[in-house]
């Protein structure tokens, strides 16, 4: 029976008891505690139940790798599920709840699915679900949609809040047992920025627990030694309850910090180290016999880690079952707490050493040869039956037992070390997988990224430990017995035992699921995980891949080294959305850009159109006034006297460097090195597949400078497809792409006043002659210092003027000011739309949609004849680019005048293969001119330009249909006369 020792607890406070409910009930704790220990020490030795069988579980570690306590912690808010509970700690008043059972824990009518196990082997859902097919929809899919998941999805708002961090060091040590103490206090004696995290609350890992000596202290004196150099050391800095998530390249490391108290929940280090010392030791590997899962049976390990560390007797009666020496530490602590162990099941035969010789001294019973064929007991051990580990599981005698206690061996964790690709080497004489010192994943400078240090190398003694890192004091050794590699007990086991011998606990996957992906033909390890899921649980595998691939192995008969192992990834253990998401929450999820001159528009009424993360104004409207009304108004007075738009939103990348030419010519599909300084030119982006993805007006600025403006929504996204280029590809060329779009305001200054009110605020000559169209000229307006640029998006006389973003509210109010004698209206992001669709100008994401190239815009002048490359050069030589019958762009005008409805489709005789119309054609931007008094609109059609005057039938709202006529997209001053005058 689980209980509380009378004394003894290391990590736990007596003199501060706490209270919890379980369930609804009562839980009594001490400050220190773990939600395990506690539910334990209160005799709840029942804490879930497994995802497909619905099995009753029970802990069976204790720390992250734990694959069966996930627990739901908290109420309302601040609920939260899947709570490991052998790293979650007990709080006084928290409420538990147990999961994936109905209606309760103990009376689970999901164990109908236990009873039904043979019929529900590995795959069967692929054989299963397919036939009949009619029942997919409304049967099978609801039933799995249903029992799917573990824990219940959180409700309400998360009431915590997270944060990132970013930190620099010369070493991070992931890991806080001996072997990263060693390692810390060696770099921290060199002058090194180091930087120690800890994934427990606590310092010294197993050698505190397991009483090792170091340099003739106990460890405990040690560690407490050796903490207090460290906190001496001002480039050492100590991180407790801190996880090493992942490693990525160039030393780029992500941590995970749990935090207590009044702030953050949570905190993401985003760590760059010049190197990374894997500290991280070693897993207890599960033995896999009949009932291995039942409540009760535990590692080795951890039942000296909840005695020694929390004062708590997973039994009265514990039975150790074990391959190798560890499981006799385990014995020996039982004895010394006054606890009976009636035997120590060892399925080597004449192992001889210290600790199994002063286990034997002590009167208990040592079972050499021998094995577990079943554990006794459904819902909690009662007992085991042994047999002979060479025979097939007939029963040798039974022994009466309330906890069993196995070691399979140790398995180092190699996590961070695979991250970025390092190799491992299968130990035969250690049964385990182990760094390969010679494959170490590399740094930029060829160097070792990542060193394993301590049981992470696959050292296990103390002294081994301490062995392998440089400066460290010695341990004391130990003698110890050879392990014997046991992969099932007994080794011939036949199909009922091996049925219920669990790999991997969460997911109910047995030894003989993996046998049975074998002989199905999923030989590779990748694909017998998939299908059995084997190591797919919330743990990832950390009790299960290495039994499971040596059961795979096994079915193969071949070496374990061949089969290989799965691959790892991070994270290391889950990290919560909150902590991944930070602050990016609420108002904060995507941080709202504004221009300079965003208080302004919102003082005057406008309405708002999203553009990105940007906020647009879409027009103003005055009183009681439409939108579609202010729209048709503030065309009107641009195109008859002056208006103002904010494009300050417009992405502005400064290009420069020796290679700076050479790379515009590469983005852009026009030539640009060979634009005279002073001048601009309208570029087209397109990417490799040759798809057009941006646009926008390109001035040279100096010999070696270009400015290269980008559509609102594709600053961030182009300026980093630029760096892209440039870091991976291009890496060696002479140049730097810099995102200035924040750094000006940018005014655009519209129709036949335009000229007139910038003469009037003076300080610049903007006459034709001295401002050319399509060229820039830098000076001074109304006293600010600006860059004008001669360009037009709406086919008016324009200028787009750019100042310094500060100046920019003062810039726009005096223009304002200004251009009261000229009617000035300020005019949104709808009539920019519509003045630029009347003159036939493209919008990236309504002409274009990822499929969409430059020819068939009609763009064909924008593609130089004289490079010999640029991006998408070749994916526009593909034979589907290149169809004659694509679609391309033309004006539409309907008969009577309407307006299209945006995106119908042109239907065309005739039906395709699935019976639905066929189609010619569709609408792209749709507009009614308030120039023109009628709709227009702009649309792709197969060979539209070869069919002008043609009138196609469109789809319209309520099955309706529209006729338009194709007419070229230039709907208003074919000849560009208005904008260069």
């Amino acid at each position: 029976m689980t209980s509380r020792l009378g004394d003894g607890g290391r990590l736990i406070n007596r003199a501060r008891p706490l209270g919890m409910r379980f369930d609804g009930r009562y839980i009594r704790a001490f400050e220190g505690d773990t939600l395990a220990s506690a539910l334990l020490a209160n005799g709840h030795l029942l804490m879930g139940r497994s995802f497909k069988y619905h099995r009753p579980r029970s802990v069976v570690a204790s720390g992250l790798e734990e694959p069966n306590a996930l627990l739901g912690v908290g109420e309302g808010a601040a609920f939260t599920p899947n709570v490991r509970a052998t790293t979650a700690f007990a709080e006084d008043g928290l409420t538990m709840t147990s999961q994936n059972a109905w209606p309760s824990l103990e009376t689970d009518i999901g164990v109908v699915n236990d009873w039904a196990a043979r019929f529900l082997p590995a795959g069967f859902y692929y054989k299963t679900f397919i036939h009949p097919r009619p029942l997919w929809k409304h049967l099978f899919e609801p039933v799995i949609r249903k029992a799917a998941g573990l824990g219940a999805a959180p409700q309400e708002q998360d009431p915590d809040r997270y944060e990132y961090t970013y930190a620099f060091c010369d070493v991070l040590i992931a890991g806080g047992g001996i072997a990263g103490l060693a390692a810390a206090l060696t770099a921290g004696r060199r002058g090194e920025r180091v930087m120690l995290v800890e994934q427990a609350a606590h310092w010294g890992g197993r050698a505190v627990v397991d009483g090792a000596e170091i340099d003739g202290q106990t460890a405990a004196d040690w560690v407490k030694d050796a903490l207090e150099a460290l906190e001496k050391m001002e480039n050492v800095s100590l991180h407790l309850e801190t996880q090493a998530s992942g490693v990525y390249d160039h030393g780029y490391v992500l941590l995970t910090e749990a935090l207590k108290g009044a702030g953050p929940a949570e905190r993401v280090w985003r760590v760059r180290a010049g190197r990374i010392v894997a500290a991280t030791g070693a897993l207890e590997r599960p033995l896999s016999f009949a009932g291995n899962d039942v409540p009760g049976v535990m590692l080795a390990s951890a039942v000296r880690d909840y005695m020694v560390n929390y004062g708590v007797s997973p039994g009265d009666r514990t039975v150790i079952v074990t391959n190798n020496d560890d499981g006799y530490r385990t014995a020996i602590t039982l004895l010394d707490a006054g606890l009976h162990v009636p035997a120590v099941i060892d399925a080597r035969d004449g192992a001889d050493s210290a600790l199994i010789r002063a286990v034997r001294d002590r009167g208990v019973r040592i079972h050499e040869g021998r094995g577990i064929a079943k554990v006794l007991g459904r819902n909690r051990v009662k007992g085991v039956a042994i047999c002979l580990q060479a025979g097939e599981g007939a029963v040798l005698q039974e022994i009466a037992c309330d906890c069993v206690a196995m070691s399979g061996g140790w398995s180092p964790v190699v996590h961070l070390w695979s991250h970025c690709g390092g190799k491992l080497n299968w130990d035969d004489a250690r049964a385990m997988f182990r760094p390969d010192p010679d494959r170490p994943p590399l740094g930029a400078d060829g160097t070792a990224m990542v060193t394993c240090v301590g049981a992470a190398s696959g050292a296990l003694s103390p002294a081994e430990v301490l062995a392998t890192v440089d400066g460290a004091p010695e341990a004391a050794t130990e003698e110890c017995a050879p392990i014997k590699p046991v992969w099932l007990m007994p080794q011939g086991a036949g199909p009922e035992l091996r049925a219920k011998a669990f790999l991997d606990f969460q997911n109910d996957v047995k030894v003989s699921d993996v046998r049975l992906a074998a002989q199905e033909g999923f030989e590779s390890v990748e694909h017998t995980k998939r299908y059995t899921t084997l190591g797919m649980a919330t743990d990832q595998g950390k009790l299960s891949n290495i039994n499971g691939l040596a059961t795979l192995a096994g079915a193969l008969d071949a070496p374990i080294p061949q089969v290989g192992t799965t691959t790892f990834r991070p994270p290391y253990t889950p990290v919560t959305l909150g902590a991944l998401a930070g602050e990016a929450r609420g108002e904060l999820f995507q941080p709202l850009r504004k221009t300079p001159i965003h208080g302004w528009h919102e003082a005057h009424g406008a309405h708002w159109e999203p553009v990105g993360q940007w906020r647009r104004p879409y027009c103003y409207p005055k009183g009681k006034e439409s939108q579609e009304d202010a729209v048709a108004r503030e065309v009107r007075a641009t195109r008859e006297g002056l208006g103002l738009l904010d494009a300050s939103t417009l992405g502005k990348i400064l290009v420069s460097g020796p290679d700076a030419g050479r790379l515009v010519d590469m983005l852009y599909t026009n030539m640009m090195s060979n634009l005279k300084v002073g001048r601009c030119r309208y570029g087209l982006m397109c990417d490799e597949n040759g798809f057009l993805m941006d646009d926008g007006v390109v001035a040279r600025i100096a010999e070696d400078q270009w400015l290269c403006h980008t559509t609102t929504g594709g600053a961030d996204r182009i300026h980093a497809w630029m760096e892209d280029w440039l870091q991976c590809e291009w890496w060696d060329w002479k140049v730097h792409a810099l995102n200035l779009t924040e750094q000006f305001a940018q005014i655009a200054v519209v129709g036949p006043k335009a000229r007139a009110v910038l003469e009037e605020l003076g300080g610049l000559d903007v006459s034709k002659e001295a401002l050319l169209f399509m060229g820039w000229v830098d000076g001074t307006l109304a006293g600010h210092d600006v860059r004008v640029f001669r360009i037009s998006f709406s086919g008016e006389l324009s200028y787009e003027v750019a100042v310094r973003a500060s100046e920019g509210l003062a810039l726009w109010e005096k223009l304002h000011e200004a251009g009261a004698a000229f009617g000035v209206t300020p005019y949104g992001t709808e009539a920019l739309h519509v003045m630029r669709a009347e003159k036939g100008f493209i919008m990236i994401g309504d002409e274009t949609d990822g499929t969409v190239i430059p020819q068939d815009l009609g763009l064909d002048w924008a593609i130089s004849k004289k490079k010999d490359d640029f991006l998408g050069k070749r994916g526009q030589m593909r034979t589907h680019l290149t169809d004659p019958d694509r679609w391309k762009l033309v004006g539409l005008e309907t008969l009577d005048g309407s307006v299209l409805s945006d995106g119908a489709y042109a239907v065309d005789d005739g039906t395709n293969a699935n019976g639905q119309r066929k189609v010619q054609g569709r609408v792209t931007s749709t507009y009614h001119s308030p120039t023109l008094g009628r709709g227009i609109a702009m649309g792709l059609v197969r060979r539209g330009p070869e069919r002008m005057g043609e009138v196609l039938t469109f789809t319209a709202p309520r099955d309706g249909r529209v006729e338009a006529r194709i007419v070229d997209p230039v709907f208003y001053d074919r000849e560009g006369e208005r904008q260069d005058v």
